[in-house]
């Protein structure tokens, strides 16, 4: 066990150390708390999203239900099913970003996720950390002598950081409930371009920040349903409801006078804060939408499954932070996703024979809608389970996408993303039969 530990450390620390300060490149993350990030496993997105699925090898965010684990024996663990869960997952993408008259690529990598559970009795607990939403943007207003007039930029996202406890009804039913709580900090830096008299770019420019601290706390309660519909088919359902909640957001602002290097570096020359609080902009309270999710699926157990997950989002709910954009609002949005696994034999002794395969797709209307247009996200996924010792694996999974339009002088953002994740498996607290 402390060899395997060991690992996932090393592993966080690679995915640390790599991780660019941005966890996203969409100038769509400048709008509201930013793009909110999938809040699953590498094995979900290579399953177009799906968390209908739930197991006793694999962590599932979505569904706190899903802590207790299946019923299900193990013949790995002499026949003992539910064991200690560990997972930690990152990322890499690369993203073409591409608007009516121009085109460039960007790139990030993230550490995405840790978590684990474990069965005490009837009850599942289960703990982890994971991101909500990320901002990374760096956008352009140019006037109609092509010349930059504005410049845009962020950094920064909302995490959460988790406890759940599950129960086992019956056989089939487990009900579950996660209290959430959510912090992080979002700066953005708006610059205003100056020019002289003939067009020629001034040296000393101005600069307004602000800075959004957040924190607040949120729930999400969860039921799954599996009965055996026959002796090898099996049933999967799942419902989940985040109500909506309050993050509370303590703001600061300063205008500062800024010298422009030729590098594009800047040097400060001398800063004002902004009294907010003569504002009633201090601190602000934003809105955490109310989330709803179901899905079915059916399969035979450790050989094949497929399902479907519907989302609906209340996005209607959002709102900026201490600044209103004319032309943004928000809708309420929704996520379809489809997919499901294949391994070709279980208990086989080639290797290959034991590896899972996965596939999936979504389309997403993510509820952001600019100059009338709404911005809708599409992608398709695939990916490998890689086994290793002890029923635990190696995740890989693929996702190629588009979000977004060039219409209405909007940015249509194609990714390709690299899904990577270290599931642990073991049992706790187990007396030995031999030494």
């Amino acid at each position: 066990m402390i060899k395997r530990l060991s690992l996932v450390f090393a592993i966080i620390t690679a995915i640390s150390g790599s991780a660019q300060q941005k966890g996203t490149t969409s100038p769509y993350s400048f709008f509201g708390l930013g793009s909110l990030t999938f809040d699953g496993t590498a094995e979900n997105r290579s399953m177009g999203g799906i968390s209908t699925y739930s197991d006793s090898i694999h962590f599932n965010f979505r569904n706190p239900a899903s802590y207790t684990g299946e019923n299900l024996k193990i013949v790995g663990y002499n026949n003992e099913s539910r064991p200690i869960k560990f997972t930690v997952g990152g990322s890499a993408s690369r993203d073409n970003l591409k608007s009516s008259t121009d085109e460039f690529r960007q790139g990030t990598a993230t550490f995405d996720y840790i978590g684990m559970s474990f069965p005490v009795g009837k009850f599942g607990i289960g703990f982890g950390l994971l991101p909500f939403s990320s901002v990374g943007y760096e956008l352009e207003s140019i006037n109609e002598d092509n010349l930059i007039t504005n410049r845009f930029e962020g950094e920064g996202g909302l995490n959460k950081t988790f406890l759940g406890l599950a129960y086992h009804v019956s056989k089939n039913l487990n009900v579950g409930v996660d209290v959430s709580y959510n912090f992080g900090d979002i700066t953005n830096n708006a610059f205003g371009i100056f020019y002289d008299d003939e067009n020629v770019l001034l040296q000393t420019q101005t600069r307004e920040t602000n800075i959004s601290k957040l924190s607040g706390l949120s729930y999400n309660f969860g039921v799954t349903y599996t009965p055996m519909l026959t002796d090898k088919l099996q049933l999967h359902t799942s419902f989940t409801f985040a109500p909506s909640s309050n993050i509370t957001s303590k703001n600061e602002r300063s205008l500062a006078t800024v010298l422009l290097q030729a590098n594009a570096d800047e040097i400060e020359i001398n800063s004002l804060d902004v009294n907010l609080e003569a504002l009633n902009l201090d601190q602000t309270q934003l809105t955490l939408p109310s989330k709803t999710s179901i899905g079915a699926g059916i399969g035979q157990p450790r050989k094949w499954f497929v399902g479907v997950d519907y989302s609906l989002l209340k996005t209607s709910e959002y709102s900026n932070r201490t600044f209103e954009v004319g032309n943004s609002t928000f809708e309420d949005g929704y996520n379809l996703a489809v997919g499901g696994f294949f391994v070709p034999k279980y208990r086989s002794f080639s290797y290959w024979n034991r590896i899972t395969y996965r596939a999936g797709a979504h389309i997403e209307n993510t509820g952001l809608v600019i100059n009338n247009e709404q911005i809708n996200e599409f992608g398709m996924s695939f990916g490998l389970g890689l086994p290793l010792r002890d029923l635990s694996n190696v995740n890989i999974g693929f996702e190629i996408g588009q979000r977004g339009t060039t219409k209405a002088g909007l940015v249509q953002e194609n990714f390709l993303n690299l899904k990577l994740s270290l599931s642990i498996n073991d049992r706790w607290f187990v007396k030995r039969k031999f030494r």
